[in-house]
């Protein structure tokens, strides 16, 4: 692991050299109000750390902490290289060929990441104290990382997912039945402990491919909460849905979400 001086926006920023990507990994680190190298603290991975800035994390983080609305938690926001690639779903392509690099970015994460904040860091153990998060693309992957590793992440946190993610074209016949991430929860079991929290905006786009009057960014995310209902998830306990109105598919709209995330996900419990 190299390390750097706080750069620009971030706390710390440190580099590692990733043996599965083969290239190098920027991850941007910030630390809660009043933070104790020596203190235990939970951890959010964000995917896109280069958007850091624009969806506010660290004044969010600081916030929160500040006035122990949350419990203390270390961001880790991870830089995207070639985003198209290293984000989708694991080991399944969609219908351009894009996401080729996403079991790869998983393995970076989970075996060369995760092992190189634990030694430098006192982070909780348990799984309800960790979680991902993404929006948009980076949503995408941060579910499918979550869903795969839930031994791990016990929250996950996706902002305008990019849950059309399919294996055949929007103008092919099967654009609306053939969503991989909904079609990977149907066929898989039940992963005790994994919460889920969703946000899609209004004005998240204009498409509405199966004209229902909804558009597709909104209808891809209840569907894929009506899957978790169906593998047998609570939606009103273990699943958060925020819409907002006039939202949009942009750092802004994400940025006014977020603290609805940390609230949600690291909520600061009596006697913690």
């Amino acid at each position: 692991m190299q390390k750097s001086p706080a750069a620009n926006y971030a706390d710390l920023t440190i580099y590692l050299d990733s043996k599965h990507l083969k290239f190098e990994k920027r991850i941007d680190l910030f630390f809660p109000h009043g933070h104790r190298a020596d203190a235990q603290a939970c951890l959010l991975i964000v995917n896109d750390g280069q958007d850091a800035q624009a969806l506010h994390l660290r004044e969010t983080l600081h916030k929160l902490t500040a006035k122990k609305a949350i419990r203390p938690t270390i961001i880790a926001a991870i830089h995207a290289t070639e985003r198209i690639q290293e984000y989708g779903t694991a080991n399944i392509l969609d219908y351009a060929k894009r996401g080729s690099k996403a079991h790869l970015y998983t393995t970076f994460l989970i075996e060369e990441l995760m092992p190189a904040l634990e030694q430098r860091f006192v982070l909780a153990q348990q799984a309800d104290c960790r979680a991902i998060f993404g929006c948009s693309l980076g949503g995408l992957s941060a579910f499918d990382i979550a869903w795969h590793h839930s031994w791990l992440f016990g929250r996950v946190g996706v902002c305008s997912g990019a849950f059309w993610w399919r294996k055949h074209s929007a103008n092919d016949s099967f654009a609306n039945s053939d969503r991989i991430i909904h079609a990977v929860v149907r066929n898989s079991h039940y992963k005790r402990g994994l919460k889920f929290w969703f946000e899609a905006g209004t004005d998240d786009e204009k498409e509405d491919r199966n004209n229902n009057g909804i558009i597709d960014a909104i209808d891809d995310t209840l569907d894929l909460i009506g899957e978790l209902h169906h593998k047998g998830y609570n939606t009103l306990t273990d699943v958060r849905y925020l819409e907002i109105q006039g939202g949009q598919h942009n750092q802004r709209t994400w940025a006014k979400a977020f603290p609805d995330f940390m609230l949600w996900a690291f909520e600061h419990l009596p006697n913690t």
